[in-house]
C-alpha cells in the first residue's frame, strides 16, 4: 500500500498551503524571506510529504491531510435526462457509482488525482451513455458489465501491471459504454 505522504497533490492543495503561509506571515511566525522560500517550495511540491514540510514548524498551521487530501472512498453520480462531466484536475474516489437514466456521463481521468491502485466503477445505466477516458499506463477490466440492447467499446483492454487499474461492472440497458485513451492536444503559440 502506498504511503499517504507519497500521494500526489493538486494545484488547489498547493494554493491552500500558500494561504496558510500567508496567515503565518500575518501572525509574525515567519519572515518575508521565509515566506518567499516556503511558497516556492510549496508551489513546486509534487507529494504530500513535500507540501507539508513547509508547515511542520508552524504551530496551528498544520495542513489537515484527512480533511483536505484524502479522497472519498465512494461517490455516486446521478443523471436523469442530464449530462455529467468530470475532467481536468479532480479527485477520484476508490469507488464510483454511475446512475444514468437517459443521460450521458463522461469521466476523463487523464489529469485526475488517483490515489488508489484500483478504481472500481459500477454502472447502472438505462438509455444513457458512459464514456471513460483513461490516463496513459492505465488498464481496465470491463468483463463484469451486463449488456441488454446495449454496446460496449473497450479500446484499452487489460494489460499487465497497469496503474491505475479500472474495474468496470454493473448493468447497461439500451445504452452505450466507451472506454478509451486519447492523446493530449497541445496548442502552439
Amino acid at each position: 500500500m502506498t504511503d499517504p505522504k507519497d500521494f500526489r497533490v493538486s494545484d488547489a492543495e498547493r494554493e491552500h498551503v500558500v494561504g496558510l503561509l500567508q496567515k503565518a506571515i500575518g501572525r509574525g511566525l515567519i519572515t518575508l524571506d521565509e515566506f518567499t522560500e516556503r511558497t516556492d517550495t510549496a508551489l513546486a511540491a509534487r507529494t504530500r510529504g513535500q507540501l507539508n514540510a513547509v508547515l511542520l514548524d508552524l504551530p496551528g498551521m498544520v495542513h489537515n491531510e484527512q480533511a483536505v487530501l484524502v479522497p472519498q472512498d465512494r461517490q455516486e453520480l446521478k443523471a436523469t435526462m442530464s449530462t455529467i462531466n468530470r475532467k481536468g484536475n479532480w479527485t477520484v474516489p476508490r469507488q464510483l457509482v454511475v446512475h444514468s437514466r437517459m443521460g450521458s456521463t463522461e469521466l476523463d481521468f487523464r489529469e485526475a488525482s488517483i490515489a488508489h491502485e484500483v478504481v472500481d466503477i459500477e454502472l447502472d445505466v438505462t438509455a444513457g451513455s458512459v464514456k471513460l477516458v483513461l490516463p496513459d499506463g492505465a488498464t481496465v477490466n470491463a468483463e463484469g458489465v451486463e449488456l441488454a440492447a446495449s454496446s460496449l467499446k473497450d479500446k484499452v483492454g487489460s494489460g499487465a501491471n497497469g496503474r491505475p487499474h479500472f474495474v468496470v461492472h454493473g448493468a447497461v440497458r439500451a445504452g452505450s459504454v466507451e472506454i478509451k485513451k486519447k492523446a493530449r492536444w497541445f496548442r502552439h503559440a
